[in-house]
């Protein structure tokens, strides 16, 4: 099957068959993501040798199928191992065998379930790397996982024996909206892009949860189907997100509902007050390990320090499981349906579409014209109090996106959701005019400052719109750049 998307990872596994130099690399990102579909389409039958770690059986088990799948796929009838380091001379063996010609692709899937208590996995592929691997030029070892944490921690900042020894980091993203879309007509189904929309604003653009839609029913039957019926097939998928990525998960989710209950976001301070974690390297792991996943994303406000950064829940699923699913009692087969045009819905939409126009930042750049030029992204919210300044109202002026460009010019981003053209009324305006005025005047800014509204059908037009410099559209979003 065609990949759809993946321009960047496939140039770089172009690469590591192209080198001509010991490659030894790690594909990494969240659980669904399509990691193993990726290296599955683009290696095909290349594989010299394939293994995929079993979950959460014990080392004997591992090895056992490790066993197994050597003599499965080469030509010697090998011993079963009783180590990891008699399991990689094998591994070995069976590589220096091999009549395959031109690069021999080693795919370990799911490696951190093969790390077992007292194991010694990492020390025995440390060992099959350093004293044979890395001087095999014919050699790629791909290793991947969905356990991001262990990733991270044992193969991408291992300070032992694989330090510095990856040479390529691989890392998948979700898809975009343009991907999603590309996959939905690929598997004939015929949403809008609205409704493409709103199923981003729900599942994010993760190929595997796309792939349980059933193109014969609306987007809100599916929704119901999935989420919201007994035994729906992503009715548990928080749990398992989370288990799968940190080994220690109840730590990762304390600090997630916390963050889903802050638009905004939260500083560590908060953090720490919100979850009553310790300020330690601890936390610094958690919040990092959750940046790195994509879960969350860490952020300087305009005019802060780093100091000041600011954590933000980005995850669309894990925001609509808190906003809806996590208190769902399975008693209405058609919530979803139900919930449409009510307010939990707006408010939960509202936010959504924010987050997903923060994650189309480039494509709002292109959109403006701006993609050549040096920009920095900022969030900014008020600290002044309503008599801080004659009769400008600051109390509740923010802002969630600031495009400060090299050019001299600060775009300030509004982003609104709505079933039809957005209708600035003077209410709205006067709010807009506050932003504005408040963002000035606290930061002593006197340069050019140009709005830019980002809707999902555009502006209605009155006097209101027609001072709006810029407006972007859904459809914009869109973009494949």
């Amino acid at each position: 099957m065609e990949l759809i998307g993946r321009n960047k990872e496939i140039k770089e596994l172009d690469a590591i068959m192209e080198s001509g130099v010991p490659e030894f690399a790690v594909i990494y990102g969240r659980r669904r993501v399509g990691k193993t579909y990726l290296a599955n389409q683009y290696f095909k039958d290349k594989f010299t040798f394939k293994f995929t770690g079993l979950a959460k059986k014990s080392k004997k088990e591992q090895l056992h199928a490790f066993w197994t799948e050597l003599n499965k796929q080469g030509s010697i009838n090998y011993q079963q191992p009783t180590t990891w380091y008699e399991a990689f001379e094998m591994l070995r063996s069976l590589i220096e065998n091999s009549k395959k010609r031109g690069r021999k692709v080693v795919f370990i899937d799911e490696l951190p379930f093969m790390d077992t208590p007292r194991s010694s996995l990492i020390t025995a592929l440390e060992h099959f790397w350093n004293h044979w691997g890395c001087t095999r030029e014919d050699l790629a070892l791909i290793v991947c996982g969905s356990a991001t944490s262990w990733i991270t921690k044992n193969i991408i900042r291992n300070h032992g024996g694989l330090h510095n020894r990856l040479t390529r980091k691989i890392y998948i993203k979700p898809f975009n909206l343009a991907e999603c879309k590309t996959y939905l007509k690929k598997h004939n189904f015929h949403f809008t892009d609205k409704e493409i929309t709103e199923c981003y604003m729900i599942m994010g653009g993760i190929p595997f949860y796309l792939s349980l839609l059933d193109n014969s029913k609306s987007l809100a039957q599916n929704i119901d189907e999935l989420f919201f019926r007994r035994k729906g097939k992503l009715s548990t998928e928080f749990d398992d997100l989370y288990a799968s990525l940190f080994s220690k998960s109840k730590d990762y989710i304390a600090v997630i509902e916390a963050l889903s209950k802050k638009s905004k976001g939260l500083t560590r301070k908060e953090i720490i007050e919100a979850t009553h974690l310790a300020n330690s390297g601890d936390l610094t792991r958690i919040l990092d390990d959750l940046d790195n996943c994509d879960l969350i994303r860490r952020y300087r406000g305009y005019g802060k320090t780093e100091r000041m950064n600011l954590y933000q829940l980005t995850d669309f699923y894990s925001f609509f499981y808190f906003k809806f699913i996590k208190e769902h009692n399975n008693t209405d087969n058609d919530f979803w349906i139900h919930q449409i045009n009510t307010p939990a819905h707006n408010a939960w939409s509202g936010y959504a579409f924010e987050q997903l126009c923060l994650y189309h930042e480039a494509q709002i750049e292109h959109a403006l014209g701006i993609s050549g030029v040096l920009t920095e992204c900022f969030s900014w919210t008020s600290n002044r109090k309503n008599d801080d300044c004659d009769n400008i109202k600051k109390k509740n002026a923010q802002i969630d996106l600031i495009i400060k460009r090299a050019d001299n010019v600060v775009n300030i981003c509004e982003m609104k959701y709505s079933a039809e053209k957005f209708i600035i009324k003077k209410s709205y305006w006067d709010n807009l005019e506050n932003k504005i005025s408040a963002f000035r005047l606290e930061n002593n800014y006197n340069g050019n400052i140009q709005l830019v509204m980002v809707t999902t059908f555009g502006l209605l037009k009155n006097k209101f719109s027609q001072q709006v410099l810029h407006q972007i559209t859904m459809e914009q979003l869109f973009s494949s750049i």
